[in-house]
């Protein structure tokens, strides 16, 4: 049996991307690492710092260790160092955001990023403009970042979280075709921003389990 560990950075997306598994992917063994003091020192430092990284590139060996087949990175603020790691680490780093940044730059010209920490919009939009590059089109990027509610969301307070998503998207939505959310605690709002902006919403769960999937031809 094939066995992927999901590498988080939080907690949020533990028990939903075990839910979304057992949809698409039933046949895999699937267990989870999860280290939340590397989300919090991102956001303490407004970047990636040597120490996140060399955390997170050990616990892509502690999952290869632990017979991992291939590693789900989940965490689009580090997604620079899961790029890395696929020549660090002894098995296969997928990151959950490549097949929605593929999807997004095969079917728009103007692509919305809307994100709730500032830290996740440059990952995200490089990897976007690298995907662009490897299909042979040309994309215009525009930024909308939600402040404050990644802090709502830790807190509880899932309204305001979702209010200021919502705020972000609306400020952009004329200037886009179509919206990615970069970071995949924010897929709850996928249909809602759809429905408010008439603009097509991609996030990455789902898209992210599904292009592995494809990765492990299966």
């Amino acid at each position: 049996m094939i066995r992927v560990v999901c590498v988080h950075t939080a907690m949020a997306l533990v028990e939903p991307l075990t839910k979304i598994f057992k949809e698409y992917l039933p046949e895999v063994k699937l267990n989870h690492i999860a280290d939340d003091s590397l989300i919090q020192e991102v956001i303490a430092n407004n970047a990636v710092t040597p120490a996140v990284r060399r955390r997170l590139l050990s616990h892509y060996v502690a999952a290869a260790d632990a017979g991992a087949d291939v590693i789900f990175n989940t965490c689009s603020s580090v997604g620079d160092i899961a790029d890395y790691g696929n020549s660090y680490a002894p098995v296969p780093v997928f990151r959950i955001d490549q097949p929605m940044a593929a999807q997004a730059v095969a079917t728009a010209d103007r692509i919305g990023v809307i994100s709730t920490l500032p830290t996740t919009l440059d990952p995200t939009c490089r990897l976007l403009e690298n995907e662009a590059r490897k299909a042979g089109r040309k994309v215009t990027l525009v930024e909308g970042l939600a402040d404050g509610a990644f802090a709502a969301g830790q807190s509880g307070d899932g309204e305001t979280h979702d209010r200021l998503i919502a705020e972000a998207a609306s400020r952009i939505a004329e200037q886009v075709d179509c919206f990615v959310l970069a970071q995949g605690s924010m897929a709850r709002m996928e249909q809602r921003l759809a429905e408010m902006t008439g603009k097509p919403v991609l996030s990455s769960p789902v898209l992210g389990v599904q292009g592995l999937r494809k990765f492990l031809k299966l």
